[in-house]
Protein backbone atom coordinates (compact mmCIF):
# COMPACT_ATOMS: atom_id res chain seq x y z
CA UNK A 1 0.00 0.00 0.00
CA UNK A 2 2.69 2.08 0.79
CA UNK A 3 4.03 1.54 -2.80
CA UNK A 4 0.65 2.36 -4.11
CA UNK A 5 0.73 5.76 -2.68
CA UNK A 6 4.26 6.52 -3.90
CA UNK A 7 3.36 5.76 -7.22
CA UNK A 8 0.30 7.32 -7.64
CA UNK A 9 0.41 10.61 -5.08
CA UNK A 10 4.72 11.18 -5.53
CA UNK A 11 4.03 14.52 -3.91
CA UNK A 12 1.07 14.21 -1.16
CA UNK A 13 1.57 14.17 2.46
CA UNK A 14 -1.50 12.10 4.51
CA UNK A 15 -2.73 12.50 7.57
CA UNK A 16 -2.55 9.37 9.58
CA UNK A 17 -3.66 9.03 12.83
CA UNK A 18 -1.79 6.60 15.08
CA UNK A 19 -4.99 5.17 16.18
CA UNK A 20 -8.63 4.55 15.34
CA UNK A 21 -11.39 4.31 18.01
CA UNK A 22 -14.11 1.35 17.16
CA UNK A 23 -17.41 2.98 19.08
CA UNK A 24 -19.21 -0.12 18.04
CA UNK A 25 -21.62 -1.61 20.78
CA UNK A 26 -20.99 1.79 23.02
CA UNK A 27 -24.52 2.41 24.90
CA UNK A 28 -25.92 -1.43 24.58
CA UNK A 29 -28.03 -2.49 27.20
CA UNK A 30 -26.60 -5.76 28.73
CA UNK A 31 -23.96 -5.71 26.52
CA UNK A 32 -22.01 -8.47 28.42
CA UNK A 33 -25.08 -11.03 27.29
CA UNK A 34 -24.73 -9.85 24.25
CA UNK A 35 -20.74 -10.61 24.04
CA UNK A 36 -21.23 -14.46 25.67
CA UNK A 37 -23.85 -14.43 22.67
CA UNK A 38 -21.15 -13.96 20.39
CA UNK A 39 -18.49 -16.62 22.24
CA UNK A 40 -21.35 -18.88 22.42
CA UNK A 41 -22.17 -18.22 18.56
CA UNK A 42 -17.79 -18.03 17.44
CA UNK A 43 -17.36 -21.70 19.32
CA UNK A 44 -19.91 -23.36 17.46
CA UNK A 45 -18.55 -21.97 14.03
CA UNK A 46 -15.17 -23.89 14.28
CA UNK A 47 -17.08 -26.93 15.50
CA UNK A 48 -19.60 -27.34 12.71
CA UNK A 49 -17.48 -25.79 9.91
CA UNK A 50 -14.36 -28.39 11.16
CA UNK A 51 -16.71 -31.10 11.16
CA UNK A 52 -17.77 -30.33 7.68
CA UNK A 53 -14.79 -29.77 6.03
CA UNK A 54 -12.95 -32.93 7.78
CA UNK A 55 -16.14 -34.67 6.74
CA UNK A 56 -15.68 -33.99 3.14
CA UNK A 57 -11.83 -34.62 3.47
CA UNK A 58 -11.74 -37.56 4.78
CA UNK A 59 -14.69 -39.09 2.98
CA UNK A 60 -13.93 -40.40 -0.54
CA UNK A 61 -17.77 -40.23 -1.38
CA UNK A 62 -17.94 -36.75 -0.78
CA UNK A 63 -14.88 -36.00 -3.28
CA UNK A 64 -17.24 -34.25 -5.81
CA UNK A 65 -17.18 -30.92 -7.89
CA UNK A 66 -20.59 -29.97 -5.33
CA UNK A 67 -18.33 -30.48 -2.30
CA UNK A 68 -15.52 -29.13 -3.45
CA UNK A 69 -17.50 -25.80 -3.64
CA UNK A 70 -18.88 -26.51 0.36
CA UNK A 71 -16.14 -27.09 1.63
CA UNK A 72 -14.76 -23.91 0.33
CA UNK A 73 -17.97 -22.25 1.97
CA UNK A 74 -17.09 -23.90 5.23
CA UNK A 75 -13.40 -22.79 4.89
CA UNK A 76 -14.46 -19.31 4.65
CA UNK A 77 -17.10 -18.99 7.05
CA UNK A 78 -14.72 -20.29 9.31
CA UNK A 79 -11.90 -17.53 8.26
CA UNK A 80 -14.61 -15.10 7.94
CA UNK A 81 -15.83 -15.51 11.61
CA UNK A 82 -12.54 -15.24 13.12
CA UNK A 83 -11.84 -12.33 11.27
CA UNK A 84 -14.94 -10.57 12.72
CA UNK A 85 -15.70 -12.51 16.66
CA UNK A 86 -12.41 -12.58 18.34
CA UNK A 87 -11.35 -8.84 17.25
CA UNK A 88 -14.97 -7.52 18.47
CA UNK A 89 -14.75 -9.42 21.76
CA UNK A 90 -11.42 -8.35 22.47
CA UNK A 91 -12.17 -4.92 21.63
CA UNK A 92 -15.06 -4.22 23.72
CA UNK A 93 -15.20 -6.71 26.26
CA UNK A 94 -11.70 -5.88 27.39
CA UNK A 95 -12.49 -2.36 26.46
CA UNK A 96 -9.57 -2.29 23.82
CA UNK A 97 -11.05 0.23 21.42
CA UNK A 98 -8.06 1.93 20.08
CA UNK A 99 -6.88 0.10 17.03
CA UNK A 100 -3.71 0.98 14.91
CA UNK A 101 -4.12 2.61 11.45
CA UNK A 102 -2.40 -0.62 9.65
CA UNK A 103 -4.25 -3.56 12.36
CA UNK A 104 -7.24 -1.39 11.26
CA UNK A 105 -6.76 -2.09 7.43
CA UNK A 106 -6.01 -5.53 7.65
CA UNK A 107 -8.89 -6.56 9.67
CA UNK A 108 -11.24 -4.58 6.99
CA UNK A 109 -9.57 -6.34 4.21
CA UNK A 110 -10.33 -10.11 5.68
CA UNK A 111 -13.53 -9.26 7.10
CA UNK A 112 -15.05 -7.47 4.06
CA UNK A 113 -13.01 -10.47 1.40
CA UNK A 114 -13.91 -13.18 3.37
CA UNK A 115 -17.69 -12.30 3.23
CA UNK A 116 -17.27 -11.49 -0.61
CA UNK A 117 -15.93 -14.85 -0.86
CA UNK A 118 -19.15 -16.78 0.36
CA UNK A 119 -21.19 -14.42 -1.27
CA UNK A 120 -19.25 -15.76 -4.57
CA UNK A 121 -19.60 -19.66 -3.01
CA UNK A 122 -22.87 -19.57 -2.90
CA UNK A 123 -23.35 -18.17 -6.22
CA UNK A 124 -21.08 -21.46 -7.53
CA UNK A 125 -23.29 -23.95 -5.86
CA UNK A 126 -26.13 -22.35 -7.93
CA UNK A 127 -24.42 -22.74 -10.49
CA UNK A 128 -24.10 -26.58 -10.03
CA UNK A 129 -28.01 -26.98 -9.04
CA UNK A 130 -28.54 -25.40 -12.27
CA UNK A 131 -26.50 -27.58 -14.15
CA UNK A 132 -27.74 -30.50 -12.61
CA UNK A 133 -31.13 -29.79 -12.64
CA UNK A 134 -31.12 -28.51 -16.10
CA UNK A 135 -28.79 -30.11 -18.27
CA UNK A 136 -29.09 -33.57 -16.16
CA UNK A 137 -26.96 -36.21 -18.45
CA UNK A 138 -24.17 -33.10 -18.93
CA UNK A 139 -23.56 -32.59 -15.60
CA UNK A 140 -20.38 -34.35 -14.86
CA UNK A 141 -18.97 -33.23 -18.28
CA UNK A 142 -19.60 -29.51 -17.35
CA UNK A 143 -19.30 -29.58 -13.65
CA UNK A 144 -16.02 -31.45 -13.03
CA UNK A 145 -13.76 -30.95 -9.90
CA UNK A 146 -10.96 -29.52 -12.03
CA UNK A 147 -13.83 -26.63 -13.51
CA UNK A 148 -14.83 -26.12 -9.73
CA UNK A 149 -11.31 -25.97 -8.61
CA UNK A 150 -10.29 -23.31 -11.05
CA UNK A 151 -13.52 -21.16 -10.77
CA UNK A 152 -13.05 -20.80 -7.07
CA UNK A 153 -9.36 -20.24 -7.07
CA UNK A 154 -10.66 -17.35 -9.60
CA UNK A 155 -13.04 -16.04 -6.78
CA UNK A 156 -10.13 -16.10 -4.12
CA UNK A 157 -7.88 -14.29 -6.38
CA UNK A 158 -10.76 -11.53 -7.52
CA UNK A 159 -12.16 -10.70 -3.81
CA UNK A 160 -8.90 -10.62 -2.54
CA UNK A 161 -8.00 -8.22 -5.18
CA UNK A 162 -10.78 -6.37 -5.32
CA UNK A 163 -10.89 -6.06 -1.42
CA UNK A 164 -7.40 -4.79 -1.88
CA UNK A 165 -7.90 -2.03 -3.90
CA UNK A 166 -10.78 -0.59 -1.77
CA UNK A 167 -8.45 -1.14 1.52
CA UNK A 168 -5.52 0.85 -0.64
CA UNK A 169 -7.88 3.63 -1.39
CA UNK A 170 -8.09 4.02 2.48
CA UNK A 171 -4.51 3.91 3.01
CA UNK A 172 -4.29 7.28 0.93
CA UNK A 173 -7.08 9.50 3.07
CA UNK A 174 -5.89 11.91 5.27
CA UNK A 175 -7.70 11.97 8.90
CA UNK A 176 -7.63 15.38 10.27
CA UNK A 177 -10.64 15.17 12.84
CA UNK A 178 -12.77 12.44 14.28
CA UNK A 179 -11.48 8.95 14.40
CA UNK A 180 -14.35 7.49 15.89
CA UNK A 181 -15.39 4.42 13.81
CA UNK A 182 -19.35 4.09 14.44
CA UNK A 183 -18.74 0.34 13.58
CA UNK A 184 -18.39 -3.06 15.35
CA UNK A 185 -15.16 -3.70 13.52
CA UNK A 186 -12.93 -1.68 10.65
CA UNK A 187 -15.72 -0.97 7.94
CA UNK A 188 -14.85 0.55 5.06
CA UNK A 189 -18.18 2.66 4.70
CA UNK A 190 -17.56 4.66 8.08
CA UNK A 191 -14.04 5.00 8.04
CA UNK A 192 -13.81 6.60 4.55
CA UNK A 193 -16.16 9.13 5.22
CA UNK A 194 -14.12 10.33 7.85
CA UNK A 195 -11.55 11.67 5.42
CA UNK A 196 -10.99 15.18 5.03
CA UNK A 197 -9.12 15.29 1.77
CA UNK A 198 -10.35 14.11 -1.94
CA UNK A 199 -12.18 10.50 -0.77
CA UNK A 200 -13.84 9.96 -4.40
CA UNK A 201 -11.89 6.84 -5.06
CA UNK A 202 -12.68 5.20 -1.88
CA UNK A 203 -17.26 6.48 -2.65
CA UNK A 204 -16.42 5.05 -5.78
CA UNK A 205 -15.41 1.76 -4.12
CA UNK A 206 -18.04 1.84 -1.33
CA UNK A 207 -20.81 1.67 -3.60
CA UNK A 208 -18.95 -0.26 -7.00
CA UNK A 209 -17.71 -3.37 -3.71
CA UNK A 210 -20.91 -4.29 -2.46
CA UNK A 211 -22.62 -4.51 -6.37
CA UNK A 212 -19.96 -6.79 -7.70
CA UNK A 213 -20.11 -8.60 -4.60
CA UNK A 214 -23.33 -9.11 -3.31
CA UNK A 215 -25.62 -7.76 -6.01
CA UNK A 216 -24.19 -9.34 -9.23
CA UNK A 217 -24.10 -12.95 -7.55
CA UNK A 218 -27.33 -12.37 -6.32
CA UNK A 219 -28.82 -11.78 -9.18
CA UNK A 220 -27.27 -14.37 -11.28
CA UNK A 221 -28.71 -16.46 -8.40
CA UNK A 222 -32.00 -14.93 -9.32
CA UNK A 223 -31.51 -15.73 -13.08
CA UNK A 224 -30.05 -19.82 -12.14
CA UNK A 225 -33.03 -20.67 -10.16
CA UNK A 226 -35.50 -18.91 -13.00
CA UNK A 227 -33.83 -21.63 -15.26
CA UNK A 228 -34.57 -24.16 -12.70
CA UNK A 229 -38.34 -23.28 -12.15
CA UNK A 230 -38.54 -23.57 -16.36
CA UNK A 231 -36.46 -27.18 -16.31
CA UNK A 232 -39.19 -28.32 -13.07
CA UNK A 233 -41.95 -27.11 -14.99
CA UNK A 234 -41.62 -29.22 -18.26
CA UNK A 235 -41.03 -32.76 -15.29
CA UNK A 236 -43.96 -34.23 -15.81
CA UNK A 237 -44.30 -36.57 -12.64
CA UNK A 238 -44.62 -34.92 -9.50
CA UNK A 239 -42.88 -37.32 -8.19
CA UNK A 240 -39.56 -36.65 -10.02
CA UNK A 241 -40.21 -32.85 -9.71
CA UNK A 242 -40.34 -32.78 -5.77
CA UNK A 243 -37.58 -35.10 -5.83
CA UNK A 244 -35.12 -32.32 -7.83
CA UNK A 245 -36.76 -29.21 -5.88
CA UNK A 246 -35.69 -31.24 -2.33
CA UNK A 247 -31.81 -30.78 -3.90
CA UNK A 248 -32.53 -26.98 -3.64
CA UNK A 249 -33.83 -26.66 -0.24
CA UNK A 250 -30.71 -26.49 1.19
CA UNK A 251 -29.09 -24.07 -1.03
CA UNK A 252 -32.40 -21.50 -0.90
CA UNK A 253 -32.10 -21.44 2.90
CA UNK A 254 -28.37 -20.81 2.51
CA UNK A 255 -28.95 -18.22 0.07
CA UNK A 256 -31.91 -16.36 2.23
CA UNK A 257 -30.05 -16.70 5.58
CA UNK A 258 -27.23 -14.75 3.66
CA UNK A 259 -28.49 -12.24 1.41
CA UNK A 260 -31.62 -10.43 2.87
CA UNK A 261 -30.44 -9.62 5.96
CA UNK A 262 -27.35 -8.50 4.50
CA UNK A 263 -28.55 -6.39 1.41
CA UNK A 264 -31.96 -4.82 3.33
CA UNK A 265 -29.12 -3.49 5.58
CA UNK A 266 -27.09 -1.96 2.31
CA UNK A 267 -30.33 -0.76 0.57
CA UNK A 268 -31.51 1.07 4.01
CA UNK A 269 -28.27 2.24 5.27
CA UNK A 270 -29.19 6.17 4.78
CA UNK A 271 -32.43 5.61 6.31
CA UNK A 272 -31.71 3.80 9.92
CA UNK A 273 -30.20 4.89 12.13
CA UNK A 274 -26.04 3.93 12.64
CA UNK A 275 -26.78 1.94 15.80
CA UNK A 276 -29.33 -0.49 14.39
CA UNK A 277 -27.09 -0.81 11.65
CA UNK A 278 -24.12 -1.72 13.64
CA UNK A 279 -26.40 -4.37 15.14
CA UNK A 280 -28.13 -5.73 12.61
CA UNK A 281 -24.70 -5.74 10.46
CA UNK A 282 -22.89 -7.70 13.53
CA UNK A 283 -25.76 -9.90 13.42
CA UNK A 284 -25.82 -10.94 9.80
CA UNK A 285 -21.85 -11.23 9.83
CA UNK A 286 -21.79 -13.76 12.87
CA UNK A 287 -25.20 -15.83 12.31
CA UNK A 288 -25.05 -17.17 8.44
CA UNK A 289 -20.83 -18.83 8.90
CA UNK A 290 -22.97 -20.86 11.50
CA UNK A 291 -25.72 -21.81 9.97
CA UNK A 292 -24.59 -23.05 6.70
CA UNK A 293 -22.92 -25.79 7.63
CA UNK A 294 -25.92 -26.95 10.21
CA UNK A 295 -28.21 -26.28 6.98
CA UNK A 296 -26.40 -28.29 5.30
CA UNK A 297 -26.11 -31.44 7.34
CA UNK A 298 -29.18 -31.54 8.02
CA UNK A 299 -31.14 -30.74 4.98
CA UNK A 300 -28.52 -32.82 2.64
CA UNK A 301 -29.79 -36.43 2.66
CA UNK A 302 -26.28 -37.49 0.84
CA UNK A 303 -24.69 -35.54 3.70
CA UNK A 304 -26.45 -37.47 6.41
CA UNK A 305 -26.04 -41.05 4.88
CA UNK A 306 -22.29 -40.50 5.08
CA UNK A 307 -22.60 -39.25 8.65
CA UNK A 308 -24.81 -42.33 9.38
CA UNK A 309 -22.29 -44.56 7.56
CA UNK A 310 -19.38 -42.93 9.83
CA UNK A 311 -21.11 -43.31 12.79
CA UNK A 312 -21.92 -47.09 12.03
CA UNK A 313 -18.32 -47.85 11.48
CA UNK A 314 -16.87 -46.68 14.67
CA UNK A 315 -19.42 -48.18 16.66
CA UNK A 316 -18.54 -51.38 14.73
CA UNK A 317 -14.85 -50.64 15.58
CA UNK A 318 -15.74 -50.12 18.92
CA UNK A 319 -17.17 -53.29 19.26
Amino acid sequence: MTLLKAAFFPNATFVRPKFFFISGFAGLLHANYYYGFLCCVYAVTVLVNTFVMFMIYTEHSLHTAKYIAVFNLALCDLFGSTAVIPQTIDTFLFNSQLITFDACLTNMFFVICFVSLQSFTLAVLSYDRCVAICVPLRYNEIVTNKSILVITTMLWIFAGMLTLVAVSFVNTLSFCQSTVVNSFFCDHGPIHYMACNDNTPSVVMNWAHPIMTLWIPGIFIIVTYICIARALYKISEATERLKAMKTCTSHLILVSVFYFPICFTYAMCPIIKPFARIINMSVTTILPPMLNPIIYSLKTEEFRETIRKLYRRKKIDCV
